[in-house]
């Protein structure tokens, strides 16, 4: 379980993450969203123990990851977007290693594990510098298993793999859900749409948004949107199907189409259906439009972007000094 509240995180005089808070229980998924420079890597690192807060608290399996940083490391699987490995060694050599500096006691045990997990076993004793980087990839998330932890904290974790190994780890990272705490930072939001069971948005340092897909589309459309077509479009089709009972709002579009937007808990349906015929406009087409998450993202995040904001290049040249 993760919990976080009133984060803050300084460079020098500018904000990097403001007054975050939220909250992850065992067996959840969160896609931790937002543009680069928002604040993700950031909050990530301070979860992790990489870093330490400017203010604010965040708990790890109910340990402080400050004044508790190393029982919070130990519960923590952390995959950054970039995995330091060490392309001398093989992988279970490398795996080895990693579970020995983390005082793992059955290194072998968990080392086929964490391999058999992430789909490696096969290259058990293949040099890591000779892997592709989908492969690479996947060494990265077994490293992050093979302590077995409470939580995984997942940067980018499908970065540079093919069609096939994307759908392989999506459904790895499900299975693993069933029993931690994941988050799971990702660029390709229908990687958050299909494995996460909710999704936060964090834009400028501040979060804008979290719920489920549903949850944000209702609270973005305040309704229900329909796609509407007829054959004979004209002034008095709009007229008439703003006059059904539930509909908020009716906007014209190309082709005879109309988006109209349906009060929320509102099944106007049969209504404008009949409204149509009985007009005789010749009803073609009557849909719902459903907002996926990208829609979602970009409403939320296209504000103007004049406070400034830390890209990620300038997040890691901060934290090297």
């Amino acid at each position: 379980m993760i919990e976080v509240e009133n984060l803050t995180k300084y460079y020098g005089d500018l904000a990097a993450i403001r007054d975050l808070n939220f909250r992850v229980e065992r067996g959840e998924i969160l896609g931790f969203l937002g543009p680069n420079g928002a604040g993700k890597t950031t909050t990530m690192r301070i979860l992790s123990g990489y870093m330490p807060p400017s203010a604010g608290t965040a708990r790890v399996a109910d340990f402080d990851v400050f004044d508790d940083s190393l029982e919070v490391r130990r519960r923590i699987g952390y995959m950054p977007e970039t995995v330091p490995l060490y392309p001398e060694m093989s992988v279970r050599s490398y795996l080895a290693f990693m579970a020995r500096i983390r005082g793992v006691t059955n290194r072998k045990g968990q080392v086929d594990a964490a391999m058999e997990a992430c789909h490696i076993t096969d290259k058990a004793d293949t040099i890591i510098g000779k892997l592709s980087k989908g492969y690479r990839q996947r060494v990265g998330l077994a490293q992050a298993l093979v302590h077995d932890p409470e939580v995984l904290i997942l940067d980018e974790p499908t970065i540079g793999l093919d069609p096939k190994q994307i759908i392989e780890v999506r459904e790895l990272i499900k299975e693993l859900g069933h029993e931690r705490t994941i988050i799971l930072s990702t660029h390709i939001l229908s990687e958050a749409q299909q494995t996460c069971d909710r999704v936060l948005i964090i834009n400028e340092g501040e979060i804008v948004a979290e719920g489920t897909s549903q949850q944000l589309t209702d609270r973005l459309t305040r309704g229900t949107l329909l796609h509407v077509q007829v054959a004979q479009p004209g002034p008095e089709v709009i007229a008439a199907l703003s006059r059904v009972p539930g509909v908020t709002g009716v906007e014209p579009e190309d082709g005879g189409s109309y988006g109209v937007t349906c009060a929320q808990g509102q099944d106007c349906r049969t209504a404008i259906a009949a409204t149509v015929v009985n007009g005789g406009w010749g009803l073609l087409e009557l849909r719902a439009i459903e907002m996926s998450l990208e829609d979602i993202f970009l409403k939320l995040t296209a504000e103007d972007t004049a406070t400034p904001v830390l890209d990620e290049q300038t997040e890691q040249t901060v934290e090297g000094r």
